[in-house]
């Protein structure tokens, strides 16, 4: 599957911005899909994951309650709402697929990464 992630940009600390990630190649309601960061000189985390029909979630401590993951099967396609934002926050974001749903998400595929910056 490819994965096209797009919505990044610069917003100021307590800002907001949407994250899409629009798949194509393969039967999108098949994989569970994840948003990553990775920050410079820091290790890719995971944000948050869903699972394939949208009925599970699950987040990064620190984003609970501030970012929500939602996916329209229809439209192939993920998001990620990002409220209240932090400088630290500050990175390129990867949308994911995971052909499992477990206690993991182990990506099978990546998407190429949109850069968020959030100034103090």
């Amino acid at each position: 599957v490819q994965l096209q992630a797009s919505g990044g940009g610069l917003v100021q600390a307590g800002g907001s911005l949407r994250l899409s990630c629009a798949a194509s190649g393969r039967t999108f309601s098949r994989y569970a899909m994840g948003w990553f960061r990775q920050a410079p000189g820091k290790e890719r985390e995971l944000v948050a994951a869903i699972s394939r029909r949208g009925y599970s979630t699950k987040y990064e401590d620190s984003v609970k309650g501030r970012f929500t993951i939602s996916r329209d099967n229809a439209k192939s396609t993920v998001y990620l709402q990002m409220n209240s934002l932090k400088p630290e926050e500050t990175a390129v974001y990867y949308c994911a697929a995971d052909s499992d749903w477990g206690t993991s998400f182990t990506p099978d595929y990546w998407g190429q990464g949109t850069q968020v910056t959030v100034s103090s």
